[in-house]
């Protein structure tokens, strides 16, 4: 059974969140080990500069690293610059990882600041969830809602019309 992590940015506050993410959570235990992996955010000015994000990234980008290296792992990255793709390839992606002998996929969501370069250089694929800006919190839903349609699509199940 391959293992997803979430690895993510800060916490989800609200429980309307946490509900909805433990829903999914359940649904996709028939079909991989599904970790979530929340660090802490690195805390910023009112009015950071450049620098001090940069620097933020690096730290956040720092934690990271425990996930994302490693053998067997394939790594991606959720950012603007990435690319758009959908359920179904999505889907066929998460199979090839399976087939091609890779034991973790990681869905790595950074601050609101995004992810530091050092992290997207690791990644195999950049993802866009959309040219629209989603909260951090929603991302992580829909991100398990895909990730969950993906199997059922694997699994030729009539959830995916």
């Amino acid at each position: 059974m391959i293992k997803i992590n979430l690895v993510t940015v800060g916490k989800l506050k609200e429980k309307y969140w946490r509900d909805a993410v433990s829903e999914y959570s359940k649904r996709l235990s028939a079909f991989c080990k599904l970790e979530m992996i929340e660090l802490n955010e690195y805390r910023l000015s009112d009015s950071p500069s450049e620098k001090e994000i940069l620097s933020a990234l690096e730290s956040e980008g720092t934690a990271m690293a425990k996930y994302t290296d490693g053998n067997g792992v394939y790594n991606i990255a959720l950012c603007i610059e990435g690319k758009q793709i959908s359920s179904e390839e999505l889907s066929a992606k998460m199979e090839e990882c399976g087939t091609r002998g890779y034991s973790t996929i990681n869905f790595i969501i950074g601050s609101s600041f995004g992810i530091a370069q050092s992290v997207k250089k690791k990644c195999d694929l950049k993802l866009s969830m959309s040219r629209m800006t989603f909260p951090h919190q929603l991302a992580r839903v829909v991100l398990l809602e895909q990730i969950y349609r993906g199997f059922q699509i694997s699994n030729h199940s009539k959830y995916h019309k």
